[in-house]
């Protein structure tokens, strides 16, 4: 049985596993967790490259419910790239948060994906925007988003699926902080 503990610190709200009766039980709750996901792409065949990391979803352990159309997004913090196909896709898991962030980076890497520069070009990104209703911090995991509101790019497909959706800890909806955001980045649906 694996049980989670809150701790608080500086740095807000983290969970720690307290123990398990078996080994590979740390990674699978017993029921299934809504997760929202984040796609992104400007390398190549960027629609091929979200189809792809969309498929692979499956074998990981994260079922699919929807998905976002494709929007293609400028660049932010690094101007000088190509443009963004971006989507989110709504989904279920048993996999603990640690555990989900592994598996979206090992399929990162199985589809040739380098992250070289931060926030610079990607063959695909898989980012985890939410955990259920979850607060995560640790320092491989920030969950919900932590830029999650600045960012048009995921708001925009993320209000496409669920407007309502109240974010954990700013305890505003999708479309709340879509309609409050200070990112003036450009997104556009997808021709591709």
């Amino acid at each position: 049985m694996v049980r989670l503990s809150r701790t608080h610190g500086g740095s807000g709200l983290g969970l720690r596993v307290i123990g398990t009766r078996r080994k590979n039980r740390a990674r699978l709750n017993n029921v299934a967790t809504r997760i929202y996901l984040s796609l992104g792409s400007n390398l190549g065949d960027r629609a091929a490259k979200i189809a792809s990391g969309i498929a692979a979803l499956g074998a990981a352990g994260i079922r699919v419910l929807r998905q976002s159309s494709l929007y293609e997004t400028e660049p932010v913090d690094f101007f000088t790239q190509n443009w963004f196909l971006n989507n989110v896709v709504e989904a279920e898991t048993q996999l603990l948060p640690q555990r989900l962030l592994q598996e979206l980076q090992r399929i990162e890497l199985t589809l040739g994906s380098l992250k070289q520069i931060r926030r610079g070009p990607r063959r695909l990104d898989m980012d985890i925007l939410f955990y259920g209703n979850s607060v995560i911090r640790t320092p491989e995991l920030d969950v919900p988003h932590p830029r999650l509101a600045d960012r048009r790019f995921v708001l925009v497909p993320l209000a496409e699926l669920v407007p309502g959706l109240a974010h954990p800890v700013l305890h505003r909806t999708v479309a709340e902080l879509l309609a409050g955001t200070k990112d003036t980045s450009r997104v556009r649906l997808a021709e591709e």
